[in-house]
C-alpha cells in the first residue's frame, strides 16, 4: 500500500461572512502531496475555484498522518492516536507504537465509531491513545477510504 504525503496547509483569505461583512481568515486543509512545492500548488488549484479575489498560502507543514477515514456525513476532522500494542519476544513485555490517524465525523462519538470501523480486520492489537477534533476544514487527496460499507 502506498504511504500518502499529507500537508497541513493554511490559507489566508477575506470572506464574506453571513451577515455580510468581510473579514480576513486563515484556514487549514490537508493535501496529499509529493513535495512542499506540489502541496502549495494543490491548495493553491483547489481553492481557486472557491475564493473571490486575493488568497495567500501561510504556511505549508508535513502531517504524519498513517490512516484516513472519511465519511461523507461529516463535517469536521478528528486527529485519532492510536496505540498499536506488540509483544516483545525477547522480555515478554508489551511495546506500544503510537500511530496518527485522521478521522471525518459529525461529532466525537461518531469519530470514534468511524475509527473503531475503519480499524475492523486489523491483525494486531490497539487502543485508541487520544482523538481530538482539528481545525482542518477539507482534505483533498488522491484516495479515501471510507467507513462506510457499501450498500
Amino acid at each position: 500500500m502506498a504511504m500518502n504525503n499529507w500537508y497541513e496547509c493554511k490559507v489566508k483569505f477575506e470572506k464574506t461572512l453571513e451577515n455580510g461583512i468581510q473579514k480576513k481568515v486563515t484556514e487549514t486543509y490537508l493535501v496529499d502531496a509529493m513535495s512542499f512545492t506540489e502541496a502549495e500548488n494543490r491548495i493553491i488549484e483547489e481553492m481557486t475555484p472557491y475564493i473571490s479575489g486575493e488568497f495567500e498560502v501561510t504556511a505549508v507543514k508535513k502531517n504524519r498522518i498513517s490512516e484516513l477515514f472519511a465519511d461523507p456525513e461529516g463535517d469536521r476532522w478528528y486527529r485519532a492516536k492510536v496505540m498499536f500494542v506488540t509483544l516483545d519476544e525477547k522480555s515478554g513485555n508489551e511495546k506500544k507504537s503510537p500511530s496518527t490517524m485522521l478521522v471525518q465525523a459529525k461529532d466525537f462519538q461518531m469519530a470514534v465509531k468511524n475509527l473503531e470501523d475503519g480499524m475492523k480486520g486489523t491483525m494486531s492489537d490497539w487502543e485508541i491513545n487520544t482523538i481530538s477534533e482539528t481545525s482542518i476544514l477539507d482534505v483533498f487527496g488522491v484516495v479515501v477510504k471510507e467507513t462506510k460499507p457499501a450498500e
